[in-house]
């Protein structure tokens, strides 16, 4: 059973996010967290529009919150955003990693040091080779790895760098990535109670 979803990408990603994110039913049963890359000065426009049409809550992750089932949380232009054991966000203002920060691996090893065996990774459009490592470590970890078709990808440079690095689960069309989402086993344990959530 799977307790939460990890998501990167870059150029492209408005079109991927808005294929992906709202078939989700409000009832989803995990958090799933998101990097796009975006400039410094990014205003929070992407997570407004997204919940404006999705079922599920999207909003920029904050410092200490912790994580929510039914929710989709991006992470804020200019900090890299990691998973911490009591199943909180940090950010970090630290120097970018892949020419990028917020970066898709800082999110996707912190995240595995969380999940481990329980952690869903995807890596979507983009023109760079973010996130292939730390999708690595999330399979290494016995992670489920998901990686879009890079036919289907507005920036295939992202996918086709990930897949070049470990054997994804899952090479999926764009518009299958939702659909495959819900079909999977899933539960989530992250409230700050220690009580389970399911659906």
């Amino acid at each position: 059973m799977f307790e939460a979803i990890v998501m990167g990408v870059s150029a492209g990603g408005m079109q991927a996010l808005k294929a992906i994110l709202p078939p989700l039913p409000q009832s989803y049963a995990l958090p799933m967290v998101i990097v796009q890359h975006m400039a410094p000065n990014y205003d929070s426009y992407l997570a407004e529009y997204l919940n404006q049409i999705c079922n599920l809550i999207v909003k920029e992750a904050e410092d200490k919150e912790p994580l929510c089932a039914g929710t989709a949380y991006l992470a804020p232009a200019g900090y890299h955003l990691l998973i911490e054991n009591d199943l909180t966000f940090s950010l970090s203002a630290d120097a970018r990693v892949n020419y990028s920060c917020p970066s898709i691996d800082v999110l996707f090893e912190s995240a595995s040091d969380v999940f481990e065996e329980r952690l869903i990774g995807i890596v979507l459009t983009g023109a760079n080779a973010d996130g292939s490592q730390g999708l690595k470590t999330i399979k290494d970890r016995g992670g489920l790895t998901i990686v879009q078709n890079p036919d289907t990808a507005e920036s295939p440079y992202m996918p086709k760098a990930a897949l070049s690095v470990t054997h994804a689960d899952h090479i999926v069309d764009l518009n299958d990535i939702a659909p495959l989402l819900i079909q999977i086993p899933t539960s989530f344990s992250g409230d700050k109670y220690g009580t389970r959530i399911a659906y």
